[in-house]
């Protein structure tokens, strides 16, 4: 069987492993623009802010690795063309300019995702820069100590923490949105609200409901919004991700943004195309429903997958709940699942409940409070979504509600599932159990 991967970050590294792992005689090509894999770009923002212990380990595999197992690593080599049809791919060698044809009798399209860059009057000026990939890593790492000020677009994830690390560090930031509030794809407003206060508290200042229209200026940068403009030595753009998918365009069926449409076995409308990662779907299971929510976590699962029904049908992809989290100023912010917004422009209706509480008995020296939102399904009362936020790593607390919503737990039931009580740790009720017991007594007055 000989296979060609079509890209290497996370999805296509975890799938050339697992492939291998599965079929060691298989001839499997692998076939990356870079002459690196495997990066975790989670890391940048880390690394621009000196918590890095050596950069080279954000990298948690390499071609050779890759090539231990049997892979043959085609680095710095662009994939021009698909013809599903022909079952051929048309190949540049990024050095030499050499252009070659290869077959394939099964496809992998790992080919990620792009950032979105949007058609602007200067969005090619020199001191706007991205927060994508190693190169990107590197760039904005060399210019951190020469910087003063920093304009930062988009409050997301990416943005966010990055607006939080030149904070910190001294720089003069500026964050920037669209939309009405930090993180609003992430976090209902009780939490975001004192997210955002966290960063005016730091110095940020915050220029939320603003589109950016231009960029513009020559010894520093100006972007213009449709409200006003800000200066500053650098501008980041981190508007989020589309599907890398144009290969394959009208060869697969797709979601409207790109995203390739996969069954529960990662295989595409094309049975002989697989795809994983940020270039496909996710099955989000607090809708039921085909997705697009591009993380790493995501992307490993689905890899794995790849390799494990490339030959048949083996092993059911038992989608995401996308659980994630953050630490921005010295607090821990965790969700999994929907938030009543998220909910919203999905179209659905949940309910939800609030509560804040120390984690843990007052009676010990020192205890911290978390905020915490649960939300669920009004008719089952199944659980759709948590967040919680507080100075107390609570993090973990997000994969207990994302093993809730996977097993279809009710908040009757996460209210009295068996948690222990110690003092050091928590409270005779736990929090999580105290969160969903909030939300059987607002349920219950209905």
């Amino acid at each position: 069987m000989k296979v060609i991967v079509i890209g290497c970050t996370h999805a296509g590294t975890f799938a050339t492993q697992q492939i291998l792992t599965e079929h060691p005689d298989w001839e499997v090509t692998v076939y990356e623009r870079n002459d690196t894999l495997s990066f975790l770009s989670c890391g940048i923002a880390l690394w621009i802010g000196d918590h890095v212990s050596d950069p080279n380990k954000m990298f948690y595999s390499n071609p050779e690795a890759l090539a231990s197992l049997g892979a043959t690593m085609k680095m710095q080599h662009d994939v021009l063309k698909v013809d599903s049809q022909n079952k051929s791919v048309e190949v540049k060698d990024l050095q030499t300019g050499e252009v070659t044809t290869d077959t394939y009798d099964k496809l992998v399209v790992t080919t990620g995702s792009a950032p979105v860059i949007p058609p602007l009057e200067g969005i090619d000026h020199p001191k706007l820069k991205l927060c994508k990939d190693w190169d990107n890593a590197k760039a904005l790492k060399e210019l951190a100590p020469e910087i003063k000020s920093v304009v930062v677009i988009g409050a997301g994830y990416i943005g966010a923490e990055l607006a939080e690390q030149y904070a910190v560090t001294g720089k003069e930031v500026t964050l920037i949105d669209a939309l009405p509030r930090v993180l609003a794809k992430n976090f209902d407003s009780v939490i975001s609200d004192r997210v955002e206060q966290d960063y005016l508290d730091h110095g940020v200042k915050l220029s939320l409901n603003e589109k950016v229209v231009s960029f513009s200026g020559t010894d520093q940068i100006t972007v213009t919004t449709d409200k006003s403009s800000y200066t500053a030595d650098l501008a980041i753009l981190a508007v989020g991700f589309r599907p890398h998918t144009e290969l394959v365009k009208d060869q697969v069926e797709m979601l409207h943004n790109g995203a390739i449409i996969t069954n529960e076995y990662m295989q595409s409308s094309n049975p002989d195309i697989y795809a994983a990662g940020d270039s496909s779907v996710v099955h989000y299971n607090p809708t039921g429903k085909d997705d697009y929510i591009p993380l790493a976590t995501n992307a490993v699962r689905q890899g794995i997958l790849v390799g494990k029904n490339i030959d048949q049908p083996t092993e059911k992809y038992m989608g995401t709940q996308a659980t994630s989290a953050v630490c921005l100023f010295e607090k821990t912010l965790a969700a999994s699942g929907l938030t009543v917004d998220g909910a919203e422009a999905r179209g659905l209706k949940v309910d939800s409940v609030t509560l804040e509480q120390d984690y843990r008995p007052d009676f010990m020296l020192t205890t911290e409070p978390i905020l915490m939102e649960l939300t669920w399904d009004p008719e089952t009362r199944e659980i759709k979504g948590g967040a919680f936020y507080s100075s107390y790593d609570c993090a973990q607390s997000a994969n207990v509600i994302s093993l809730a919503i996977q097993n279809k737990m009710t908040i009757d039931q996460l209210a009295m599932v068996d948690m222990f009580f110690q003092p050091n740790y928590d409270q005779p009720i736990n929090y999580v159990n105290a969160l969903a017991g909030a939300a059987v007594a607002k349920a219950n007055q209905k």
